[in-house]
C-alpha cells in the first residue's frame, strides 16, 4: 500500500511538474519581459540606475574579504582552503535563496492589478521574482569565480555543475515562493513568520561554520534542511572537485525534499487561486 501511495505521488509530482514546464515554455516571452520589467524597476530613478546590481555584490564581497581576510585574519579550513573562499560559497546561494523566497512570496500581493485580469498566468508571478533576483546571484556567481581565480583556484571541468544547483535552487524556491504568495493573499503575518524562519535558518545552515564541529549523530538533522545539499554543491564543486553523484544519499534527499514542497506549494496555489481576487 505504501508503496503505491508512494507511486501515485511520483506520477502526480510528474504531472505538475511537467504542466509548470508547458505553462513555463508557453509564457516565456512574457515571463522575461515582466522579469526584465521588475529587475529595472528596483533600480529606477537612481542615478546610477543598473549600475547598482554590479556595484552593491562586489562592495558587499570586497567587505566580508577585508573583514575575514584581513582584519580577523580566519585561518584556513582544515583542507587548507582560504577561509574566505570557504565563506563565501556559503554566503552566495544563501543569498539568492533568501531574497527569492522573500520576493517571491509578495509576488500575488505585489501585483493585484495583474491577479484580476482573467487571462493572466497568476502562476508565473512568483518565478518572475525569482527569475529578476536571478539576475544578481548570476553577478554573484560571476564575481565569485573570479576571486577563486585570483587565489590561484582555475576553471576545472566541474565548474559545470553550478548551473545544476542554481536550477536547484530556483525549484526548491519556487514551491515555496508558491506556497508562501498564496498564503499571504489570507494569512498577512506568514512575511514575519518566513522572516524569522530565514533569519534562524541563516545561523542553523552551515555558513559560517562548518559541519565536522559538531557531533557526528547530529548531522542527520543538519542535512534536513534542503540549502546545506546547494552549499555543499557549491564547496564541493568549485574546492573539493566530486561529482554530483559521489554523494547520491544527499541527492535523493534533495530531490525528494524539493519534490515534497514543489507539489505542495503548486496545489495550495492552485486551491487558493479561485479567491485571490475576491480578497485583494
Amino acid at each position: 500500500m505504501f508503496s503505491s501511495l508512494k507511486t501515485m505521488f511520483l506520477m502526480r509530482y510528474l504531472k505538475e511538474f511537467y504542466r509548470f514546464l508547458k505553462h513555463v515554455l508557453e509564457s516565456r516571452e512574457l515571463l522575461f519581459t515582466l522579469s526584465n520589467t521588475d529587475f529595472k524597476e528596483q533600480y529606477l530613478g537612481s542615478y546610477l540606475g543598473i549600475f547598482w546590481a554590479v556595484l552593491r555584490p562586489a562592495l558587499f564581497i570586497a567587505v566580508i574579504w577585508f573583514i575575514f581576510g584581513i582584519g580577523f585574519k580566519s585561518k584556513p579550513v582544515n583542507d587548507g582552503t582560504p577561509f574566505i573562499l570557504w565563506l563565501l560559497c556559503g554566503f552566495i546561494p544563501w543569498f539568492f535563496f533568501a531574497e527569492a523566497v522573500n520576493k517571491s512570496m509578495n509576488a500575488i500581493v505585489s501585483n493585484a492589478f495583474l491577479v484580476k485580469k482573467v487571462a493572466f498566468r497568476v502562476s508565473i508571478l512568483p518565478l518572475v521574482k525569482i527569475l529578476s533576483t536571478l539576475y544578481i546571484h548570476i553577478v554573484f556567481v560571476g564575481i565569485l569565480l573570479f576571486i577563486f581565480i585570483l587565489y590561484g583556484y582555475y576553471p576545472t571541468i566541474y565548474w559545470i555543475q553550478i548551473p545544476y544547483f542554481i536550477v536547484c535552487t530556483i525549484v526548491l524556491t519556487l514551491g515555496l515562493g508558491w506556497l508562501t504568495s498564496s498564503l499571504k493573499v489570507f494569512i498577512k503575518d506568514i512575511g514575519e513568520i518566513i522572516g524569522l524562519i530565514i533569519q534562524f535558518g541563516f545561523w542553523l545552515t552551515p555558513i559560517f561554520w562548518s559541519i565536522n564541529i559538531i557531533p557526528e549523530k547530529y548531522h542527520s538533522i543538519i542535512k534536513l534542511n534542503p540549502m546545506f545539499y546547494i552549499i555543499e554543491g557549491f564547496r564541493n564543486t568549485l574546492i573539493h572537485q566530486t561529482w554530483v553523484w559521489e554523494s547520491s544519499d544527499l541527492t535523493i534527499y534533495f530531490i525528494g525534499i524539493t519534490m515534497v514542497i514543489f507539489v505542495s506549494g503548486a496545489i495550495m496555489f492552485k486551491r487558493l487561486r479561485p479567491h485571490f481576487g475576491d480578497v485583494l
